[in-house]
């Protein structure tokens, strides 16, 4: 399967007016919305007076017919030059003290905020849910409304940057550090989620989405990820088809393809019972043992042509999972 942006990724509907601004789904949003249609209503109003100067004057002492025309001594006006300074000065002036007081607001998440866990990697999202443990969800990022939510981010690789249109925040996630946004969802629905900093070759294929639902919903859908079983009733008739489901909700398929394609890594089409070569010069084939280990240490053993770029899924994937996961790639002829 190759990672591509899918047909409706969660784009949110779109005006066929092109000055209608995206749908505004969190108490952020509306502000920085206000904010913003306040700038333009002040753009208006100068545009309008400078343009209206400049016709007024333009009449007003346009050439005569005789192409003379007496003009009074140049002096200044102390009242027009006072307003013209004091006018556009509290302008600004109140659009830095909103400015600055939405964002305080911005930057500092409520005390009863849900916490999340954030990582960006080549070329994905991985949510985690302390609150529920086990509960790990990629590109898919699950927000009850209503509800203030605080997300701590970090990256394992490089600069990613977490954009939620809807919601109007963008923050970089960084290597080695963590950054922190919150926000409260205001409309249920389903909307898309970006990396806005260019981080490799598939950037443009690492899309996401933000699922805004009920709290009831929320803690069923939580709990259901934290449960990640063999269930007939979720079409695992084989232990193929769990490993599938493994397969896709842990994002294996930003990197690894099912039909041959190059990724980040290798193709897992025809894979099991493979001779790969190994930086280094050795060989390896590809077997049970050797996923299994390259699963929980994926550094011990690098293909020539690629790089050390896989996380180690130790203690995110249990042994029946990991089993689940070697019988799917087994099937991928």
């Amino acid at each position: 399967m190759i990672f591509l942006p899918q047909s409706n990724p969660g784009t949110p509907p779109m005006s066929d007016s092109p000055w209608s601004l995206l749908p505004a789904a969190s108490t952020n949003a509306q502000a920085l919305d206000n904010l913003y249609i306040f700038c333009w209503i002040l753009i208006g109003i100068g545009l309008v007076a400078a343009i209206g100067a400049q016709i007024y004057f333009m009449v007003k002492y346009k050439k005569p017919a005789d192409g003379h025309r007496k003009t009074s001594a140049v002096t200044h006006n102390g009242k027009l030059e006072f307003w013209w300074s004091a006018i556009p000065t509290v302008g600004f002036v109140v659009l830095f003290a909103w400015g600055e007081i939405d964002y305080m607001k911005q930057v500092t998440p409520p005390s009863d905020a849900i916490d999340v866990r954030i990582t960006g990697q080549k070329w994905f999202w991985t949510a985690e849910y302390p609150d529920v443990p086990g509960a790990q969800l990629n590109n898919t990022l699950i927000v009850p409304i209503g509800r203030p939510m605080r997300l701590t981010m970090t990256s394992t690789d490089v600069i990613h940057s977490f954009f939620i249109p809807v919601f109007r925040l963008k923050k970089d996630v960084v290597p080695g550090r963590y950054t922190v946004m919150w926000f409260e969802a205001t409309k249920e629905g389903e909307y898309p989620l970006f990396c806005t900093e260019y981080c490799g070759d598939q950037h443009s294929g690492m899309i996401g989405k933000v699922l805004v639902v009920s709290a009831d919903k929320y803690l069923e859908i939580l709990k259901e990820a934290a449960r990640l079983e063999f269930d007939p009733a979720k079409g695992d008739k084989t232990p193929a088809d769990f490993g599938k489901r493994i397969y896709d909700a842990r994002g294996c398929g930003s990197c690894h393809s099912l039909d041959g394609s190059a990724k980040t890594g290798p193709t897992f089409k025809g894979l099991y019972g493979k001779t790969e070569s190994l930086t280094g010069g050795s060989t390896v084939t590809v077997e049970d043992n050797y996923i299994r280990e390259s699963i929980l240490e994926p550094n011990a053993k690098i293909v020539a042509g690629y790089t050390p770029q896989m996380p180690s899924f130790a203690g995110q994937l249990d042994d029946k999972q990991i089993t689940a996961l070697i019988d799917f790639i087994k099937a991928q002829r």
